[in-house]
Formats: structure tokens, sequence, C-alpha cells
């Protein structure tokens, strides 16, 4: 029996049974028993095996009409007493509805979140709320749910401000107050709880039933069949392909329905896969779990009772019948609230809730989904049993409830949040499918989490759980991934949740804090520097040397540690702020912290002594490069974080005695953060390329934008702090030690170091190196003051430093800059706050992005050696830099700008600056400089010294500033570069150096800085002459504006007079035209026997091809040259895509009916070749595909069996080619002769006859969509269609663009149109004559009826443009047998004049709307028309008679005809001037009034004729079956934000039309910014469809992006 089987029939027997039942009676019964639950359950045995499970699949209609009428309707019955339509809307007109909203969010469902009113980012409204509320007009983002949350609208503790949406505003009375339970009557009230507590007992017990073949108590049914399910449950370990071909092989199901069922798995979470015996579904059972087990666990599969499962089936149905009855009164949500938590016969941990929630990870993906929605409609819509839901106490609920905890933790133990993180972590589904996930429900309400902190510890819970899983440690308890098995990987994957619960903890930071609040957080503190000081240390590295590494060692889990980790060390240090006392603690215990790790660390460590410059320290011998080293130092980190904080809360000034600053060992502080950057500067010198990139990788997340914020960031407050308590000669002593370089600057002759170290230019390369970075680090450590707490700025401050910097690399996108920046734990940057000010933005066109550009006057922030700088944008910003200031006549220098002053405990950090050591350094680097580098010393390096030099000097010009009024100052950096050095004796000073250095040759580059320095040094009275050149060039910036603003006001005031100057300063331009030698108006006619001429001999055409670059003349007789051209069907002209597509072996395409419904399109990119050279091009391409391997044949652009191909010049998609014709065909010499003397005459070269073949038949074989067939009589009709089509489009694009007929086309479309129409008027002679000139009689007869042509369509039913082209085209056929003398000018003004008034009599008795009334005015030159038309009218009215309508204006019927046959006309003008060759008059060349007459001249015409769906046997996606139906298998889709262009197989993604307000797109709503729609990128789609591009355009996409041909289109 197999899977498939179909389903039963409903029994006849529970027909009778159905007809014979009556809820009423059944209540009525249970109303008078003594043990209701018995009775229900006798009721529920009896009825629920016979409606759910009695086939091998479900029957939804079956149980969906049978389970409401026989099972629910008795339980509304009795809950209401009377007709269950009439209670439950009573209860619903007296209900007090909560004023939460409480929308559950299904998956992919918009959210909005009010970026400024929000208390957290998890704060969100659903569409109706939001579009309700004041937060539409406030800066919001947007984003689609993954499905369980719901809407917070109503919840005051989510909003700072609006939480309510108008359908949700509170009632101000105070019957709103009152308890919902007063307005129930005692009797409904016990009634209620009685079907609450049966039926969730009921469900709570089959959803947790663990047994396979029997049922609980009470509910045996009361006859027992032999039939059972076998049931696979969904995993998230196993793959839809494994779970499929198991399913083929157990089940002996198609693949179709193995898809099925595995799709149904994943989506419920399990499914019957097979029905009948025991022995017949244990079978399947063995073959999954043996199929499924040889590399993972196997898929979990159970056989079961068929009455287990229909029991299970209607536990479903009962909780979201519950959900359904609590919405019509918040009485009845209440008491389920009360049944639910109720405390069982079992004592704690006994309610039904608890036990939902404890066999969760038992459960499967269907069941848990629904209680978690009956817990959101219930539980969390009460703020009250949203605390009883987390909280345990001893006060009872009404008399009815002793509370029971449910998901965090008993009053004295943890057990029950231990326990269900412990099951998530063991389970394998998504956390969006555990009750876990509903932490975000509970801990971001900010009372709840106060409560939950204070009353059950839960801070401290959630660490020591996450750290409880995360056993595996080192000798010196450090966290070990090193050595991590698959499931422990698994489980720090899923372990890391736990994380996410704390952020939710903290992320409402504390407004009061109470005594017992303070006690808990420093407890949780406690606990979180437990866990800190497992991680610090951890991982550490040994440089390795020899040899390179053998294997990359794991560096992955412990970053992701840390980057979960940095919001939430940042929260806890914004916790720690928010009040004074919990800071000082904080502080001490952290410093006990990171105390208690040094003592552990024990690397052989060795006292020393080191001097330098008179000065001596001790410290330890420690080698980077030799000794271990770590890059996770958050202990550290988090203590340099507090020590800025004592300084910005001003804590460390005013409590001082409370501090341990005075027990601080600076040493210590700096030791390990100098040791994390001196490792950094050695990767970068290429001393550690041997250990692999796993180092590399660690470096850089180091920096990363992501980890840097509590990484380096903190690394670099350390040094800072560590500094500032110390001496600054020894902190730069201990600094070169750990940098190795010692011995290199403490040396008597280290001025001669060129001389000392010849022997190894790989070291010094690498000391070169390393001095720059240590240079580098000086700079940071001194100039890095716009960290709130170290330097005297705030917060935004810093983030406009930022902006700044990244904005002198180039003009950036808002998304960039976002990047760019750090994100709070609100995902905010901080960024709109500051960016108007620091920035100008400008706007994006039809293509690009809207970019931010720096202000000019935020160029002097800019300071080369930001610390946020990589080397590559370090360049960058200073070649850029650079050429700003060449560009604005500035001098190139780039000096160190004006910084902020440091904070008082960081204010001897500048004595750094000019203290001996520092001095003696720069003075080195200066004499090495003096001699040209032989490698000894480097540019950067010099460059850096000079920045250093220059920091000095406007750090004087500061504080002479600052002190004024007191001569006396403790910083005089001058002085101390001007004196000589003391070691040797006679060295210079480093002025003197300067001096000496800025003639010489070698040093160029530095010029522009060596003599800033001199001249600032020169410069005695520097800040007052600074402030005079200040305050002068504001006036002259002031004079500056106001003379613009006057120019500006003159300039609007005579705007008349300036645009008159500018029209005389070209005053030839309309003489031009006038004069023009083809500008006569009578000359230029395209049709007719008085058509335009060219004069003379005839005109060479002369091309070259693309592929062997020879010339060509184009003549009948010579070689074919050819076009790369694309074919394809076409929707675009459609007027109703309704119509279903003709079968294409029996479809004639003679007529084609006006509603364009088909075409065939012809493109082309203009690109012309030999016709064998295209052959041989071709033929290539087909042996390169042939070649391919068989695997990678479809990962191309262009489907080679399909006849497509790629421009060899411009690689735009191409199906065949298009014969280039002479511009003159010589058709004279055989237009005039008898037909015999046709016949064996034809004017085309061989080559060109097979060309003529190739694309007819392209066109036949595109436009039918079938296979090629040189003799179809079709084959010419197609080609003349996809020739009219093509021009009615690009004339309809013409219009939409407002573009003129004539000369604004690209030359690819005029060749390509030029080429087409001249291949329309030669392709008869390729086909057969007799088919042809049968063409001819069917294509007239539709005009002039002949009695000979049956079946000739209504003149309504045919397209006249297409009529006209076809008789044009096809006319010659016929004018070789032609002996009357007529000329083929003369027979195609006959036929566009019989055309034209077919067209107009089916404008006449289509287009009449209703009569207008006024009469309008006309001039004289169009009353005659109007006089003519109305006669025209009546003559069509007296053939017809009462079926025309009266009508006697005839200004509204000639307006309408006019509106009607212009667009015909239009393209009638195209196609006449591309077969004949006449130009176009000039009045056709502009958008202008005279266009009507323009036409009517050059045509000589006189004035009063004027989504799964099974496509071709495959399952193809709605999408792509769209296409196929509307747009001839192309098509534009916009799926959220993206705007995806697809054919069958083909597609490609694309720039969508919605921007935000920073002109960016944001596909798959990432930043959540509100998008709008762009008109002009909307026109730039609309274009690219009209212009039939769209296969081009995923041509060249799929060219340029391979991953593009892997995605399967079909299935969009």
């Amino acid at each position: 029996m197999a899977a498939a089987e179909t389903d039963r029939d409903v029994p006849s027997a529970l027909c009778s049974e159905f007809l014979n039942f009556s809820a009423k009676d059944t209540a009525a019964k249970w109303l008078q028993v003594s043990n209701l639950p018995k009775e229900v359950y006798q009721h529920l045995a009896c009825y629920v095996p016979k409606i759910y499970c009695l086939g091998p699949n479900l029957n939804p209609q079956n149980e969906d009409l049978l389970a409401p009428l026989l099972l629910q309707s008795p339980l509304e019955w009795y809950l209401c007493g009377e007709e269950p339509s009439v209670g439950l809307a009573k209860l619903e007109q007296n209900n007090q509805p909560s004023q939460l909203c409480g929308h559950v969010f299904k998956v992919g469902e918009p959210t909005y979140s009010c970026r400024e009113c929000a208390a957290d980012p998890t704060c969100v409204l659903c569409m109706q709320c939001f579009l309700g509320s004041v937060h539409k007009e406030h800066r919001y983002r947007m984003t689609t749910s993954g499905g369980g949350g719901f809407c917070d609208c109503g919840d005051t503790e989510a909003w700072k401000k609006g939480p309510y949406c108008q359908k949700h505003e509170p009632n101000i009375s105070d019957s709103s107050q009152k308890d919902p339970l007063a307005n129930l009557s005692d009797e409904m009230i016990a009634r209620t709880y009685n079907v609450f507590s049966i039926i969730l007992k009921y469900a709570v017990d089959m959803l947790t039933w663990e047994k396979e073949d029997e049922l609980p108590e009470g509910l045996e049914p009361p006859a027992r069949g032999d039939t059972y399910y076998c049931m696979l449950f969904n995993d998230e370990v196993h793959t839809y392909e494994q779970v499929i071909y198991t399913l083929q092989k157990a089940v002996n199901c198609t693949q179709k329905e193995a898809v099925s069922f595995a799709t149904t798995v994943d989506r419920d979470g399990r499914k019957s896969v097979r029905f009948g015996d025991f022995q017949f579904c244990e079978q399947a059972k063995s073959v999954i779990v043996r199929n499924t087990s040889r590399q993972t666990k196997p898929l979990r599969v159970q056989v079961m009772h068929s009455s287990v499962v229909a029991h299970q089936c209607f536990a479903l149905k009962a909780l979201t019948w519950l959900g359904q009855i609590i919405r019509y009164s918040d009485a009845l949500r209440r008491i389920l609230c009360q049944v639910g938590l109720q405390r069982g016969p079992e004592g704690e941990n006994s309610s039904l809730v608890d036990t939902l929630m404890l066999c969760d990870s038992k459960m499967w993906k269907g069941a848990r989904n629904v209680y978690h929605q009956l817990f959101m409609s219930s539980l969390l819509m009460d703020t009250k049993y949203k605390k009883l839901f987390y909280r345990q106490s001893h006060t009872p609920l009404l008399s009815l409830l002793p509370l029971s905890p449910l998901l965090c933790l008993l009053h004295h133990c943890l057990q029950n949040y231990e326990r269900l993180q412990n099951d998530y972590v063991k389970d394998d589904h998504d956390r969006e499918f555990s009750v876990t996930d509903l932490s975000v429900q509970m801990f971001t309400v900010p009372s709840l989490a106060r409560m939950l902190i204070t009353e059950e510890n839960l801070m401290t819970t959630i660490i020591r759980t996450f750290m409880d899983h995360l056993r595996h440690r080192d000798l010196q308890g450090r966290f070990q991934f090193e050595r991590y098995t698959a499931q422990q990987a698994f489980k720090f994957r899923r372990v890391q949740s736990l994380i996410g619960d704390f952020k939710y903890v903290l992320i409402s930071r504390p407004t009061e804090w109470t005594d017992q609040l303070r006690e808990k957080y420093l407890e949780s503190f406690d606990a979180f520097l437990e866990l800190l000081k497992c991680m610090q240390g951890m991982d550490p590295v040994v440089r390795q040397v020899g040899q390179h590494i053998e294997m990359e060692p794991e560096w992955e889990a412990a970053f992701t540690l840390q980057m979960k980790l940095t919001h939430i060390i940042s929260m806890m240090q914004e916790w720690c702020a928010s009040d004074e006392r919990v800071l000082i603690e904080a502080y001490k215990k952290c410093l006990s912290a990171l105390t208690h790790c040094h003592s552990g660390f024990t690397d052989g460590e060795q006292p020393i002594t080191l001097s330098m410059c008179g000065h001596s320290v001790d410290t330890i011998r420690y080698c980077v490069s030799q000794e271990k080293v770590s890059i996770h130092l958050p202990v550290s980190r988090l203590l340099a974080g507090l020590h800025a904080l004592l300084s910005k809360t001003e804590v460390a000034y005013r409590f001082p005695e409370q501090l341990p600053l005075s027990e601080l060992s600076p040493p210590m502080l700096i030791e390990h953060p100098l040791r994390c950057l001196v490792l950094c500067a050695q990767v970068h010198a290429g001393m550690w390329r041997r250990n692999g990139f796993s180092l590399v990788n660690q470096i850089y997340y180091y920096h990363n934008v992501k980890c840097r914020v509590e990484m380096f960031d903190k690394d670099l407050s350390m040094l800072q702090a560590g500094a500032s308590m110390m001496d600054p000669n020894h902190f730069l002593m201990i600094m070169l030690s750990r940098f190795e370089l010692y011995h290199i600057f403490s040396s008597a002759d280290c001025r001669k170091r060129y001389s000392r170290e010849n022997a190894n230019k790989d070291v010094v390369q690498q000391n070169n190196t390393l001095i720059e970075e240590m240079l580098h680090l000086v700079i940071m450590i001194v100039g890095e003051r716009y960290t709130a707490g170290v330097g005297q700025v705030e917060c935004s401050d810093e983030i406009r430093r930022e902006i700044v910097h990244q904005l002198c690399i180039r003009p950036m996108a808002h998304s960039e800059l976002v990047k760019a920046l750090p994100e709070n734990e609100n995902k905010e940057t901080g960024m709109e706050r500051v960016i108007d000010s620091v920035a100008s933005f400008k706007k994006p066109g039809v293509t690009g992005r809207g970019l931010y550009k720096l202000r000019p006057e935020c160029a002097k922030m800019f300071n080369l050696y930001f610390h946020h700088y990589s080397r590559a944008d370090q360049s960058k910003a200073e070649e850029a830099q650079r050429k700003m200031k060449r560009r604005n006549g500035e001098d190139s220098v780039l000096p160190p700008p004006v910084l902020p002053r440091f904070s008082p405990l960081f204010a001897s950090l500048v004595n750094i600056l000019q203290c001996d050591v520092l001095l003696g350094i720069l003075g080195a680097v200066l004499q090495w400089a003096m001699e040209p580098s032989g490698g000894h010393w480097s540019e950067s390096m010099l460059q850096r010294v000079l920045h250093l030099i220059g920091m000095g000097l406007v750090e004087e010009q500061q504080h002479l500033i600052g002190s004024a009024e007191d001569n006396d100052t403790n910083f005089n950096f001058t002085l101390k570069i001007s004196r000589p050095g003391e070691a040797p004796a006679n060295t210079p000073s480093i002025l003197a150096l300067l001096e000496t250095l800025q003639n010489a040759p070698h040093l160029e580059v530095h010029k522009d800085m060596i003599r800033w320095i001199l001249k600032t040094v020169r410069d005695k009275d520097k800040a007052e002459r600074k402030r005079k050149a200040e305050m002068a060039r504001l006036r002259r910036e002031k004079i500056m504006a106001q003379m613009s603003e006057m120019q500006r006001h003159f300039i609007n005031e005579n705007k008349e007079l300036f645009q008159q100057s500018l029209e005389e300063l070209d005053p030839s331009t309309s003489s031009t035209l006038e004069h023009s030698p083809s500008s006569c108006d009578s000359t230029l006619v395209c049709v007719g026997p008085r058509r335009w001429r060219a004069g003379g001999s005839e005109r060479r055409q002369v091309v070259t091809c693309i592929l062997c670059q020879e010339e060509q003349e184009i003549r009948t007789d010579g070689k074919a040259m050819v076009l790369a051209a694309f074919v394809q069907r076409s929707t675009v002209m459609s007027k109703n895509r309704k119509r279903p597509p003709h079968n294409p072996d029996k479809y004639d395409p003679l007529f084609m009916h006006p509603d364009l419904s088909f075409g065939t399109h012809t493109g082309s990119c203009g690109h012309i070749m030999h016709s064998h050279c295209w052959q041989r091009y071709f033929e290539a391409v087909q042996a390169k595909e042939q070649r391919r391997q068989q695997r990678l044949r479809v990962h191309t652009s262009y489907d080679v069996e399909n006849g497509e191909f790629l421009c060899p010049l411009c690689e735009c998609l191409s199906n065949t080619v298009i014969p280039l014709l002479s511009e003159q065909p010589d058709l004279s010499q055989w237009l005039n002769i008898t037909s015999l003397q046709m016949k064996a005459l034809n004017p085309y070269s061989s080559t060109i006859k097979e060309m003529l073949t190739t694309f007819g038949t392209a066109s036949y074989k595109v436009g039918l969509k079938v296979h090629p067939n040189e003799q179809d009589p079709r084959v010419p009709i197609m080609c003349w269609g996809s020739c009219a089509y093509t021009i009615q489009s690009i004339e309809r694009l013409l219009v939409d663009e407002e573009k003129p007929l004539f000369g604004s086309l690209p030359c690819r479309q005029d060749d390509c149109l030029s080429s087409l129409t001249r291949f329309g008027s030669a392709c008869w002679t390729v086909s057969s004559h007799a088919t042809v000139q049968n063409h001819f009689i069917r294509l007239l007869a539709a005009l002039v009826p002949d009695p000979r042509v049956e079946n000739t369509p209504c003149i309504l039913d045919i397209d006249m443009f297409h009529l006209l082209v076809s008789l044009v085209l096809s006319h010659p056929a016929v004018f070789s047998l032609d002996s009357s003398g007529l000329s083929a000018d003369t027979a195609q003004l006959h036929f566009l004049h019989l055309v034209t008034v077919a067209h107009i009599v089916q404008i006449l008795l289509t287009s009449i709307a209703e009569e207008v009334r006024m009469e309008q005015e006309s001039g004289g030159a169009e009353r005659e028309e109007e006089e003519k038309v109305c006669i025209f009218y009546n003559t069509l009215e007296m053939h017809l008679g009462s079926r025309l309508r009266e009508v006697n204006s005839g200004w509204h019927l000639w307006r309408c005809v006019k509106a009607g046959i212009l667009p015909y006309l239009r393209a009638a003008a195209m196609f006449f001037h591309y077969l004949n060759g006449a130009p176009a008059p000039p009045e056709l060349h502009t958008l202008g009034v005279g266009e009507w007459e323009a036409l009517c001249g050059y045509l000589f015409i006189r004035s009063y004729y004027c989504c799964q769906t099974e496509l071709e046997g495959e399952d193809v996606g709605a999408c792509t079956a769209h296409t196929f139906a509307c747009g001839a298998g192309v098509g534009i889709f916009l799926r959220f934000v993206h705007v995806i262009s697809a054919g069958k197989t083909k597609g490609c993604f694309y720039a969508p039309p919605y921007l935000d307000d920073y002109g960016e797109t944001d596909q798959g709503l990432r930043r959540g910014n509100p998008l709008h729609l762009c008109q002009e990128r909307y026109r730039k789609i609309q274009k690219l469809w009209r212009q039939h591009s769209i296969t081009e355009e995923i041509g060249h996409a799929q060219e340029a992006n391979q991953t593009l041909v892997g995605i399967d289109w079909q299935h969009l």
C-alpha cells in the first residue's frame, strides 16, 4: 500500500450519526452530569477517530466540516448556555479588550519600528497600527518578520511616546479599569472554567503523549482498528535531497510525491508517509532509519496508531479553538490564564503550562507553533500575567491559582530556566521554533527585567547557565576551542542564544537604582567577570619559526564569542555609568579580576632595567616574537572602559578616596594591551608569515568595525590610562622594549644606524616597519582624544570625526557610512544627528546612489594618522586631500589638526611629546634621513616623525592660547627641539636637522611639511596672528557671501535681460534649418510616384567586418554582410494579456489582431560581420560548448542549442543575423520584365540568399515556437510581422520618452530598423513565389472583398499597420506579373491610402465616446476636415443602420480620428522612411505642434484620411509561468524590493526603482530605511521593457557575474 493512496469517503454510519446529532442536547446532558471530564472524554473518544485519520492522507475538507459540528459546537453550547452565535456575540459586545494589539506576525510580514520612540529595536508595530500611529511621521525602520513575534502597540513600556495607535487608544472612562470577570455571571465563569480545564488538559496530554500504541485513560476508542501511520519528523540535520531520496526508496513513491512529503515535513514538523497495518508501516520505518543513519543520526520515524494521531490532530485544533474563543472576551482570556497556570496535584512544575514548556523540545514543529501562538494571545497579552509567567511567589491568584514558574526561575532555584536551555541546546530545531525564543517578549519589558534581576537574580543565572555549557578549558581555566568536536561546535552555536537573553535584559538601562538592584547587579557583574576571565588570554599564539604551520588553528569560535559579547560589554559599562556607587564597586572588582589574571600568567618573565637618555625603568624581559601572546583581553578592556567612565562621570575627581587609583600598577595595566598591539605590528612587518591565515584573520577582525570598539579602541585607551600615570620616558622605554627596538635607540651611536645593520636586509626592513608602527602608536596615544572621558568631548564629536575621516577618502553613500561606523545595541550609529553638520548630500540621477560630500570647512579636522584608517584608507585619504588642496590653490602640506583638550585624568599624556626619550628617537630618525635611504630608514618613518613634531607645535599653540593670561606654561616644545642632544655631546638639535633637511634633494616629497614646521617655529606671535587671520578670513567670507547674494538677487530681478542676451549669442540656429537644401517640404515625400529620390550617382555603402576587419561594399551581387540580431516573442504592445497562446502547428499568422497580444520583435547591437566570418565564429562557439563538460553546459548566459550566441564585440545576446542590403536595391533590372525573365534572374548572390533564409527561419522558429522549416509558407509572414511589430514598439517607446520620431534613435536601433525593413522587401525572393502571391491575395481581400477567398477576418480584428507592411512587402511578388505599367511607387501609395481609410473606419466604429454637448470652436483649416469626417461617418451610418449611434459633433469626431490614427501614421512614416530611404522633414526631428502636418506631407496623404505551475511538462514558479502567459517568456518582477528580469532558464537581478531618503536601494530591507518610488528609475525600467532589452541585460549580467547562472530561475 503506497503513500499516495486516495482518501476514503466519509463512512455512511458517520453520516447517519451526524444527521441525528444535536450539539444542544449534548451540552444539556453535560450540564446534568456529575463527572464532566469523563463525559467529555467519552464524547471525544467516540467521535475524534471517526473524523480524523481515516485514510492514508488527511482530508481537511471533511475534518473542517465535521469537527466544528460534532466536537466544538457542544463545547460552545455548554460554555454559553445558549445558541453559540448569540452568546458569543453578547460576550463580544460587553468585552473590554486589552489595549495591547497582540497581532502575531507571520513569516515575511512587514514590521515597523520607530527609531525615535521605540524603547529598543525589538519593539515593533504591525502595518495597521503603524499607519494609525504618530510614528509614521518619524524616522522609522521597516523590516520583514521571521514569524512568531507580535505587535507591541498599546505597551506603554515599549514606547517613549505614542504607545497607542488610533484603534487601540484607551478609553478614558473609569469603566475600563474594572475587572473583566465582573461582566460574567458566576455560572458562566464556572462553565468556562470547566470547559477550559478539560480541553486544555486534553490538548496538553495528547501533545506531550509519548506512547505510540496507547491513549490516555478515558480516550480509548469503542472499536480499535489495526491501522497505523508511519510518521516522519523534521530535523535540521538532513537535507531535502536526502529525505526525498530516502522516501522514494522507503515508500515507493514518485519524486513529486516525495518532494511534497519533504515540504510538508519541513513546514509542519511531521507527515505520515505510509498508512496500513503495523508490519507494513514498520517496514517503511526500518528503510528510512537504515538509509539516514550512515553518517549522522537517523531521521526520527514513529509508527503510531491511527487513533493516537487522530487525537493529536484534534488537540491542535482544540488549542486553535481556545485562541479563537478568548478573542470574544478579555474575561475568557483571563480564565484561560488561570487554568493554564494553576498548580496541579504534583506540586511545583505541575501546571499545564509548565508541562507544555518542559516538553517543548519533544514536540514537533507544528505543535510548538500552535501553543506558542496561544501563549502570545493569552498569557503575554496581559502585563499582570506576563509577570506571573516568569515569577514564583506565594500569593494566590484569585483563590484559584497557586503560582507556578514557566520559563525562568523558581523561587529558590533555577531548574526551569536551566532545563529549558539544556533542552534547546540538545534539540536541533531553530530557535524560532523553541519556547526559549519567547524570552524576547519578557526580558525586554523594563519592569519585568528589573523584577527578575532583583527577585530571581536573572542575570547571574543566565551567565552561569552559559558557562556551564562551555566546560572545555585549558590548565589556566581559559576557554579552549581548538579541539572542539563537531558535536561541541554544534552545541556552542546553540548556546549563544543565552547571550541574546542577556542582551534583552540589559537593553533598557535603569533610571533609578535601589539597594537590592545594586546588590544583584554587582553579583551578576562578578559572574560576568568570571566569564571574561575565562576569555582573558584564550587562544594564545606563538610565532612559527623555520617551517610553516602544518594545520591552521581554530580561531573563529573565540571571535564569534567576542562579537556576540561586544554589545553586552558596552551595555554593562553603560549600566555602571548610570550609578556612581555601582561604577566605583565595578571598577574595584574589575581591577581585582585583572590582578588575578596577571598573577596567573607566568611566561618566564625576568626583571630587567632599561636606561636611555638619562632615564631608567625596571620592567620584565618579554619578547612577543618568542613567547605566547593572545589577542583576547576582555578584562583589561573592560577596565579601560570603566576608567574612561570615571573621568566622563567625574567620579574620579569627586570621590578619589573611594577609588584604588593609588594602588594601580601602570606597567601591569599596559602590559597585555601593548603586547597585542606589538603583535599586530609584527604581523604587518611580515614576521608571522609562517603562522598562516588564521592569525591574519584575527588581526583583521581586531581592527574591524564589528569588534574594534571593545578590542583595539579599548587597548588604546588602556595604554593612554597607563601612560597618563607613568613617567613618559619610562612608558616609551617599555614600549621600545616590547617592540624589540630598544637596542637600536639605546646605543650611543644610534644616529649612525645605517652603518651598523648591513648584515641582514630582511631584519633591517622588519625593524623599519616596527619603527613606523611604534611611531604610529605614539601618535595615536597622544592624538586620539575623541573618546568621552579621555578627551573633553561628547559622543556626537566622536561620530562627527569618524564621518569626516571616511569622507576624506571619497564621497560616500549613506549605506557605506553606516557600514563604516559601529552600531550600538539598538542598531543605531548616531550618524543622522551629525551628518548634516559635516557633509552635504547630492541626490542621485537615474543611476547610481546619493552621495555625501565633505563640507570644505571640515577638511581641517583631517588627521593623516587617524587610528581607524587601514593602510589602504590612509593612502587614499592622503592622495585625495593633497589633490583637493592643489585644486584649491593651497599648499599640499597635511599638518596635524587642532585637537580637543585631554580630560584632567589623562592630561599628562601631552608630556610624551616633549619627553627626552621621544625627542631622542625623533632626532635619530632625522639624522638617518640626512643620507639617502639605503634601506636603513623609510619615507613613512620620516613622515611620522615630522607629524609628531607638528603635533608638538600645534599642542604648544593650544597651550599658549589657553594660558594667554599666564606667560608661564609647562609645555614648551619649541625650546626642547631647539636644544642640542645630550649624548653624544655634539649632536645637532632637531630644529637644526630640519633646517638642513629642507634643502636635501632626496626629500622632495617632505619639503612642504618641513617648511611648514620651520615656518611655525619662526612665528613668534603664532596664536595672536592666527586669531587675526581667522577674523580676516571670516570677514572676507561674509563679504563674499553678501556679494554673492547681491549678485543672485540682481540676476533674479533681470531674468528676461539675461535670457535675451543668451539668445542673441546664437542667432544662426533657426536660419540654418530654413536654408537647408533638404528643408523643402514638397520634396520630402517618402511614398508614391513623387517620393524623394537621391540625385546623381548612387552612394556607395562601405562597412567593416568586426571579425576580420576587412572593408566591404554592400552590393546585391557581393559578399553578404550581416548584423548580429536577437529575435524574441513579445507582449510589450499587448492590450489583452488574457488571450491564450496559439497552437503553433495550426496558427495562421497572416492577420495580426489589433490587441497585439503576441508579436515578434527583432533587435540588434548594430555590429557588422561577413556572413562567412559569422558562420565560422558560431561554429567555433558550438564546438566549444560541445567540448564543455556536461555538468557545466547550463552555466552560460546563452543557449547554443537554440542558436544563441554573444556578439563577438559587445557580447550582446543574439540568436540570428540580419543581412545588409544596399540602400537602393537594383530591382529596376528585373521589376519591369516578364515573369519568365524574373524567374530566370535572381539579383542576389548566394551568400546573401543564404542569410536571407537564415534570418527568415529564425523569425519563424522563435515567433511561433516551432522547429525550423524553411519551406513552411508562414516564414515570410513572420518576417513581415517582425518588421511591423518592431517598428510599432519603437514608435511607442519614442512617445513614452517624449522624443521626436526621427533623429533620436541610437545607431544600433537605426541600423536594425533599416536592415530589417530592407530584408522584409527582399525575403520573398527566397520563398515560393506562388505562396507569397497567395498571401497577397488573402491580405488584399481583407480590404477589397474577393469571393474566391474564404474565412476573411472582420475588419475590427486586423491590426492595420501589420496589414500595410505585409501588403507592401508582398506586392513585389505580384508586381513581377504586372503588365499594366503601374509603378511600384504608385502601388505603395494606393496601399497606404486604402489601409488608412480602413483604419479610420476602425476608429469611427470603436472609439466614439459620449457626445460633446458644447460645440468647440475650430479654425478654418480644421473646420473643413470636421465636415468631411461627418460626411464619412454618415456614410457609414447609412450602410450600418441603427448599429451606429448618431453623432452631431464634427469637432468631436475629428478629435477621435486624429488621436486614433496618429500612432499608425508615425509607424507608417518610419516604415517608408527605412524602405525607400527618403529623409525626414525637419519638423519630425523635433517635438512641436507641426508634427501632424509634417506627417501628412511626408506620407503624401490628404488631410482628411488622417505562480508552481506546470508549463510544457515542467514544474515552474508562478513568475516564470506568468512570463509565458503574459510576456512571451520575458518579464520584470518586483520581489520585495528586488527587481528580477527572467526568462524560463535565465535571469538577473536589477536595481529596484525604490530608493530611501539617501538615494540608495535596500535589497532585502537590511537597513530598514523607508523606501519611496523613484519615477526616473521606474521610467528606466519601462524603457528597458519597451526597448526589448531584457534579454540583452540578462546576457551582460550573467557574463559579468557567473553566480547568476547557477540560480534556478524557472522556480521563481
